[in-house]
């Protein structure tokens, strides 16, 4: 039976590399923030505003325990899940986390890009932005770094990228 967590901000390729990882290894990919959004019919920024942060954590919570009965799956997690409750711990004890650690430059030029799918950024300038990813890094960083497994995710821009990481993931977590 495996179970992988993938953990880290977002940007890190927690969606990327787990879909390509769990493709190659016939496991199943769960994202959380889709599943949760499936099973309540609303997306993250509607619940958030229905519930208030402490609302949707408490939810998050919840689904993150029911996901973590799945068997032979990667899941994905938000970037903020590991760092509330005990959902770091609630991780190790189920299966093997492995923390995306990512440069904040590459996050940023990620982010970026993507910036106006994500409500939070949509809004900041490039200064902000970087600024943001720098502040919200450090505060998430003692519960990133409880993980098992700390594996570098600067490199996910192309398929060769891609399966070059879900090869060195797969050694990494003894699964070659």
């Amino acid at each position: 039976m495996i179970r992988i967590f993938l953990i880290g901000y977002m940007g890190a390729g927690k969606t990327t590399l787990g879909k390509a990882f769990s493709r190659e290894e016939g496991l199943t990919f769960v994202d959380l923030d889709w599943y949760i959004e499936e099973r309540f019919h609303k997306t993250i920024a509607q619940i958030f505003a229905e519930r208030g942060e402490e609302g949707f954590r408490e939810l998050e919570r919840r689904m993150l325990h029911e996901v973590s009965e799945f068997e032979n799956v990667v899941i994905a997690t938000g970037g903020g899940t590991p760092c509330h409750f005990d959902n770091m711990e609630h991780m190790n004890a189920c299966g093997e986390t492995v923390f995306l650690e990512v440069d904040v430059d590459v996050l940023f030029r990620r982010l970026k890009v993507a910036k106006q799918q994500r409500p939070l950024l949509a809004q900041k300038t490039d200064e902000e932005l970087k600024e943001f990813i720098v502040s919200a890094l450090a505060g998430r960083k003692p519960y990133y770094s409880k993980a098992k497994h700390i594996f570098r995710a600067d490199e996910l821009e192309d398929r060769q990228q891609i399966q070059n990481s879900v090869n060195a993931l797969k050694k990494q977590l003894n699964l070659i």
